[in-house]
């Protein structure tokens, strides 16, 4: 049974965190003299320390309670706060599930925290058997899953998920960085089932607004006030919470964007997979597409040289390399610059 008390690390639980200036008043309006701000400018004043005008306008769209909301600058953020909120530094271990993301073995390496890589199987699907064994090891403390996989770009089986967070005690952080461009479900529902998840979306993607570095935590609040407890008080800026309120106005122009990437996905695929320098396509639920070829460095190489930029992730998977979808006119000239790399 998942017990919150014994998870968290006993110097989180006694830290008294910092309580700055707008913890003690809410108020929007009077004469601010409590912060030590400059009295001149247009951002002078410190931003809302909570983003409570953010959070509730996510409610909104998402559909979950604010109390259940957490943002991070950047889901970086979120994913460095799981370690420092429940991991012991050289003692306990997480687990992720191989190949992906690469910030969570960063971050727990940072943390000073063992990384367990249990490797997908050839479909990139997550073996069961293959994470059995560690639900018994006291000192996994967390589990990290990206679905839709980067780099694979494919969702994980709804059932695997949910069978590894019914069994684990600890907390499960699964990545939805990718969601809003899957036919797939989101795992949000399960956290009205399951206390030890946390589920992770973000800005960055399908909102457009990587520069803006929004990471979105949805999680019970029970974790939500212990992330709150850790983070540095004015964590995200007033211009960041600007343009990220500003993008959930314009919902209907969001999804139109994230329609017009799934077309020129399913498009650009179909066009890879009849090019005699690719030898495998993988079926994607993301904003990209990994792509299997003969010799990935070279062509790697080659693509720069007519300035088009791909990621190679050979490293990771043999001779793949990973193709961000862009616009239909970048999508072309990558297709023509294959066609004349391959004549």
């Amino acid at each position: 049974m998942f017990n919150l008390n014994e998870l968290v690390r006993e110097n989180v639980k006694s830290l008294t965190p910092y309580s700055c200036a707008r913890d003690e008043f809410k108020g929007k309006t009077g004469i601010f003299m409590d912060a030590n701000e400059n009295p001149f400018g247009n951002l002078n004043r410190y931003p809302d320390p909570y983003q409570r005008e953010l959070k509730a306008a996510i409610s909104r769209v998402k559909g979950i309670t604010e109390k259940k909301i957490f943002l991070g600058n950047g889901s970086d953020e979120i994913i460095d706060l799981c370690f420092r909120v429940f991991c012991n530094p050289g003692i306990d271990k997480m687990l992720t599930f191989t190949p992906t993301y690469g910030m969570y073995e960063v971050s727990a390496s940072v943390n000073d925290i063992k990384v367990i890589k249990v490797p997908l199987n050839d479909g990139f699907q997550i073996d069961r058997k293959k994470v059995d064994p560690w639900f018994s090891d006291k000192t996994l403390k967390l589990i990290f899953i990206c679905s839709p996989n980067n780099p694979t770009g494919n969702s994980m089986d709804y059932s695997d998920v949910e069978y590894i967070i019914a069994n684990f005690k600890g907390v499960v952080i699964i990545d939805e960085a990718y969601i809003d461009f899957s036919d797939k479900p989101s795992f949000i529902k399960l956290g009205y089932r399951y206390r030890n998840l946390l589920l992770m979306q973000t800005f960055s993607k399908a909102f457009g607004l990587a520069a803006v570095r929004v990471g979105m935590a949805f999680a019970d609040p029970a974790i939500i006030h212990y992330f709150n407890k850790l983070k540095p008080p004015y964590n995200i800026s007033t211009i960041n919470q600007k343009a990220a309120l500003q993008k959930l106005e314009k919902v209907v122009e969001y999804k139109n964007q994230v329609n017009k990437i799934i077309k020129e996905r399913e498009r650009l695929s179909a066009i890879l997979k009849k090019m005699e320098l690719t030898e495998r396509v993988f079926p994607s639920d993301a904003n990209f597409i990994l792509v299997k070829v003969k010799n990935a460095s070279q062509l790697y190489n080659m693509l720069i040289d007519k300035n088009i930029i791909v990621r190679n992730r050979s490293s990771v998977i043999d001779n793949c390399l990973r193709i961000t979808v862009g616009t239909r006119t970048e999508n072309n000239q990558l297709v023509e610059a294959l066609n004349t790399i391959s004549k």
